[in-house]
């Protein structure tokens, strides 16, 4: 029986992960709390995460509801397309 090993996602990853969760959401994005949820991070390190997304314009935040959202850009596909070559 072989021992079980954690692997650790790098940021490059992380930001591709996110990219992918938002890209798979409809055009009203993904709430906050379903993002943390889908990609398994705690809710500060995922505010760092759409910190910097947002500010590089990978992704946008939209208020829906009530409720901040967030939607992929065409940058964003763009860099996510790129990024999995």
């Amino acid at each position: 029986m072989t021992p079980l090993t954690k692997t650790y996602r790098n940021s490059t990853r992380i930001v591709c992960d996110l990219l992918t969760i938002t890209q798979c959401t409809d055009r009203n994005g993904i709430a906050v709390t379903s993002l943390c949820q889908k990609s398994n991070l705690s809710h500060g390190r995922l505010q760092n995460f759409l910190s910097i997304l947002t500010g590089s314009g990978l992704i946008n935040q939209i208020k829906f509801d009530g409720k901040n959202t967030f939607v992929i850009t065409p940058k964003g596909k763009l860099f996510l397309e790129r990024s999995e070559e």
